[in-house]
């Protein structure tokens, strides 16, 4: 263990951002580091659970995650690419000067060694770029740095396997600056409001450490892609270890039983897309038990009846679920596929929407489970699905490899030894 470094950790204020940070955090503060964890209100608690002191959001415009809409009105009634880039231009990059005023005035009360945050956090970009303060990047979301070959990620297109496919690949990436060009403008005013000089970067240029990325995940859920930079390190799933978890008094009911985890995530969390046509699926089936998060703490119903082979919960304790779980359909959040895959549960994946068709993609290739290539599947479509995951074992033989490799790659303890690193470095 290293002497003790004062860090900063951000990560913009979603539980899919914030829960893997507070794990490097943890793992931080067990070696012996004073750490301090920048984002919204809703998750002082959970910083603190890690061992971190919070700093909140100030002159950053705070929000709810589960309804985005009330500070960035423009998202009404926005899904598919336009929810994607209305979502990086008013919510990560135009509160991006107010969060680096943030950090600069945390900074000045207290300074630290070292920053990292999560890919999406563009005031750190700022605050580094203001301050000439090297930062890390602790990439909490399907690893997004161009390669030499294969498609440009985000688009949910695996590699090219014949000459018309990876001559399609070569034109993506030749297209990548044309294909960001809406956050350009964007990213100027940004840049323009901090009293940074203009840049012509993309997006990805923009966010990612120069020094040191940190990744969540592994090869086999990156097309095993070559050419990767120096800086980047792949670490597997990022997750502390639980303490113990208050269950529903339903948990009983697990007992014996083949469980199926369906789970929405924590945004765009509409049950109509996924989970009731999930439950017309399989509502009928005696030999499984459906379990169903919400995504919402305390909303604990859905807003219709459920068969009575379902049991309904806000957030569900991973640590003590996903051992019990034979099979996960979800709409792909980065997170739970990662936890589902790390105990090699295979998944029937519908996402439809931000960075879930490219999960959804990379999950498929990998053999891992089934890509429904759509948010809003029909009943139909996920019996047959289910029925394909359920049958054949090669998906879950694949999940057993991607466990392996997952579980192999050291997670948050061995990001935090690359942090220390980063930072004496």
């Amino acid at each position: 263990m290293s002497s003790m470094t004062r860090f900063l950790l951000s990560a913009m204020p979603f539980t899919g951002h914030v829960t893997p940070l507070c794990a490097v955090a943890a793992a931080l503060v067990n070696r012996g580091h004073d750490v301090r964890f920048y984002t919204g209100a809703a998750f002082q608690a959970k910083v603190e659970a890690s061992g971190a002191r919070f700093v909140g959001w100030q002159e950053a415009p705070d929000f709810d995650e589960n309804d985005l809409s009330t500070t960035f009105p423009r998202l009404v009634g926005r899904k598919g690419l336009r929810q994607v880039f209305i979502n990086l231009e008013d919510v990560m990059i135009a509160t991006a000067p107010a969060q680096a005023r943030d950090l600069a005035a945390e900074f000045d009360r207290e300074p630290w060694d070292a920053i990292a945050a999560d890919e999406t956090s563009v005031g750190v970009v700022v605050f580094a770029e203001l301050r000439a303060c090297p930062a890390a990047t602790v990439a909490i979301l399907p690893l997004n740095i161009a390669v030499t070959h294969g498609p440009p990620s985000g688009l949910g297109l695996t590699p090219g396997r014949n000459v018309v496919t990876k001559s399609r690949d070569a034109l993506l990436r030749a297209a990548v600056p044309l294909l960001s060009r809406p956050l350009t403008a964007p990213l100027a005013r940004a840049r323009a409001e901090a009293g940074l000089p203009p840049a012509n970067l993309t997006f990805e240029k923009a966010v990612f450490s120069a020094r040191l990325v940190v990744a969540s995940g592994c090869p086999l859920l990156d097309y095993e892609r070559r050419g990767h930079p120096d800086r980047v390190r792949f670490v597997g799933q990022l997750a502390s270890r639980a303490g113990p978890a208050d269950l529903p008094t339903w948990w009983g009911d697990l007992d014996g039983r083949t469980v199926v985890h369906i789970t929405q995530g924590t945004q765009n969390i509409d049950p109509a897309d996924l989970i009731r046509p999930a439950l017309d699926a399989l509502g009928d089936r005696d030999d499984l038990l459906l379990v169903v998060s919400t995504g919402v703490p305390g909303r604990d119903e859905l807003p219709f009846p459920v068969p009575s082979n379902t049991r309904v919960g806000g957030f569900l304790p991973y640590a003590e679920l996903l051992p019990r779980s034979d099979v996960m359909i979800t709409n792909g959040g980065w997170g739970s596929t990662l936890a589902a895959l790390a105990h090699g549960i295979p998944l029937v994946i519908a996402g439809g929407d931000l960075d879930k068709p490219e999960i959804a993609a990379r999950v498929a290739w990998a053999g891992a489970g089934v890509n429904l290539r759509t948010g809003t599947p029909s009943s139909a479509q996920l019996a047959r699905a289910f029925a394909r995951v359920t049958s054949d074992p090669s998906f879950r033989d694949a999940a057993a490899r991607v466990a392996t490799q997952l579980n192999s790659l050291g997670g948050a303890p061995r990001a935090a030894e690359l942090l220390e690193e980063f930072a004496a470095a």
